[in-house]
């Protein structure tokens, strides 16, 4: 299940790019950002509302406010990057670069979570690496 749901994501977040690049024309970047997150946020309250999940809030501990707030300033900050890279590329070349962020993601999974690392995830960085570097060429 989880191999759809990730598939479900790569899916959406394609849809993301195009959707935005049309969508950013003659918008400040900015500003179709906070556009795009409100409409998450209501999105994103619907679905604890609708799966009963409000009550949760109680139960989530200081170390998991802190971590889950850091971890919304870095969305917004990446959304605010992104969506200023996209008004001002290509999107067949600002998506390349912004999906290094899974190489990013090993690495700093395997320095602070300390994950496992293995020689096949050392050359699919590579090959993501040099395939990003193809395509923005």
């Amino acid at each position: 299940m989880w191999f759809l749901l990730a598939l479900g994501s790569a899916i959406f977040a394609a849809l993301t790019s195009i959707l935005a690049k049309i969508g950013i024309e003659g918008v400040g970047s900015n500003l179709a950002t906070a556009i795009r997150t409100m409409v998450v946020v209501i999105m994103a309250w619907g679905m604890v509302f609708i799966t009963h999940q409000q009550a949760g809030i109680k139960d989530i501990s200081p170390k998991c406010w802190i971590f889950l707030i850091l971890s919304g300033l870095a969305t917004g900050a990446s959304w605010l990057c992104y969506y200023k890279a996209l008004q001002m590329g290509d999107a067949s070349k600002v998506v390349p670069i912004d999906k290094l962020s899974v190489v990013i993601t090993l690495i700093l999974a395997f320095v602070f979570l300390h994950e496992e690392f293995t020689l096949k995830s050392v050359i699919g960085c590579i090959l993501i690496g040099a395939g990003t570097l193809l395509m923005v060429l």
